[in-house]
């Protein structure tokens, strides 16, 4: 997802599991109808979202999202949103914590910690390489914790962010560009 002046960028990139070769990609543009809300992304990013998912022709088992999944102050980040309107499995893959407090992970890959808000364990922080920062994983919707993590981990390659959140990124940067 990316935005540009008015415009919203959303890229999907499909891949077969466990060994993360792609197999499709598409994407949506569309003009902007929601102001940037801190917590309230899947209003602003949803729908291009869903015409971007809506053009695939392979069904993805299961999603991540660079974005939050229940751990948000809501309960309910873009995964989790996605998800219900998906009526899929969905994983929020952040770069960065919006919520809660955690222990740090060990300093090896697939170290992970869990990550607590109000009281409740509503993702993990992981530690996918060695001695870098770590990403936090979250459900967001018909999935739990430990399937997350195992699934985010399958999806890790040479770098710090799982292979599909990446690559989707770079995808959506490239369509601004042209």
């Amino acid at each position: 997802m990316s935005i540009a002046d008015d415009q919203c960028f959303a890229g999907v990139v499909v891949y077969s599991f466990p060994d993360l070769i792609e197999i499709e990609r598409q994407y949506a543009t569309a003009e902007i109808r929601f102001p940037y809300v801190p917590g309230l992304l899947a209003f602003r990013e949803g729908p291009v979202l869903l015409e971007a998912f809506a053009k695939l022709k392979n069904d993805p088992d299961v999603i991540l999202f660079d974005g939050q999944g229940i751990a948000h102050p809501r309960g309910m980040g873009i995964a989790s949103h996605m998800g219900l309107f998906l009526e899929k499995p969905t994983i929020g893959c952040a770069k960065s914590r919006l919520v809660g407090e955690h222990r740090e992970p060990g300093q090896n890959a697939g170290d992970h910690e869990p990550l607590y808000f109000r009281k409740k364990i509503v993702g993990a922080v992981l530690r996918t390489r060695k001695n870098v920062k770590p990403i936090y994983v979250s459900p967001g919707h018909m999935i739990d914790i430990p399937a997350s993590i195992e699934i985010v981990i399958a999806c890790l390659d040479r770098t710090r962010i799982p292979k599909p959140t990446r690559e989707a990124d770079h995808f959506v940067s490239s369509l601004r560009i042209k």
